[in-house]
């Protein structure tokens, strides 16, 4: 059986995605405090800018993927107005369902489908725009993933990644150990598992880099491919464009 990787430990494919679920069942109820204490509330911006990144106008259609609890969706509801859609989807319940109650809370009821990101239930050329957000990096099968997002979106359409990169080579040092040191305590303090919040600080440094996503954009059939990098390449925002 094929390995892959799950932060720096190696698995079977078959096991990865369920190992990824438990990280995230863990700490659904406290996701949002933590992105808002490890990155100071810097997360929202970086949300806010993939939502400016994505062109999208009202009346149009927007696919959260891998959407959690709900910040995009709630972006790009924004954008296109009570013309346009904006589902939002996660592979894990219990994140989708937080996402879900938030939105009801500010008043909106997106459509809501639990589904996986390599097997999207849509038809060919239905959105707009395709989002992830901090997700890409715990898929198993990437290049399927990409390939799901180009399929489901019309010509023109944009693919929106944002998620953590590699950061500003003098900071690195610094950067691991906050990652390595800081970032486990604060989920032992704040989520009681220290373990899932390690796993996403070696998953961060298993992504691919700025460039190589490009590439992979690239050979899964997207043209125009750039990135923009945020607070030092702490994160990127990749844009491609279907053609």
């Amino acid at each position: 059986m094929s390995k892959t990787d799950f932060g720096f430990t190696q698995v079977d494919e078959n096991d990865k995605a369920a190992k990824v679920a438990g990280v995230f069942e863990s700490v659904a109820p406290s996701y949002d405090a933590m992105n808002d204490l490890m990155s100071a509330g810097l997360h929202r911006l970086w949300k806010r800018f993939a939502v400016d990144t994505a062109l999208v106008h009202p009346g149009q259609r927007v696919l959260d993927v891998a959407g959690g609890t709900g910040d995009l969706t709630r972006l790009f509801s924004d954008r296109v107005g009570p013309t346009g859609e904006v589902w939002l989807t996660d592979i894990n319940g219990p994140m989708l369902a937080a996402g879900r109650d938030r939105l009801a809370d500010a008043g909106l009821a997106p459509p809501v489908v639990r589904c996986d990101a390599e097997r999207l239930p849509f038809p060919d050329r239905y959105f707009d725009c395709v989002s992830v957000a901090f997700g890409l990096r715990n898929m198993t099968h990437k290049d399927a993933a990409l390939a799901e997002f180009r399929r489901v979106l019309k010509p023109a359409g944009r693919l929106i990644v944002l998620e953590f990169s590699r950061v500003w080579k003098p900071l690195e040092k610094l950067y691991d150990l906050y990652s390595f040191r800081v970032l486990p305590f604060m989920g032992r303090v704040v989520a009681k598992d220290a373990d899932s919040y390690r796993y996403l600080a070696e998953s961060i440094r298993m992504h691919p880099d700025q460039e190589t996503l490009k590439t992979m954009l690239e050979s899964a059939g997207f043209e125009r491919v750039e990135y923009f990098n945020l607070s030092a390449g702490v994160v990127a925002v990749h844009r491609g464009w279907a053609p």
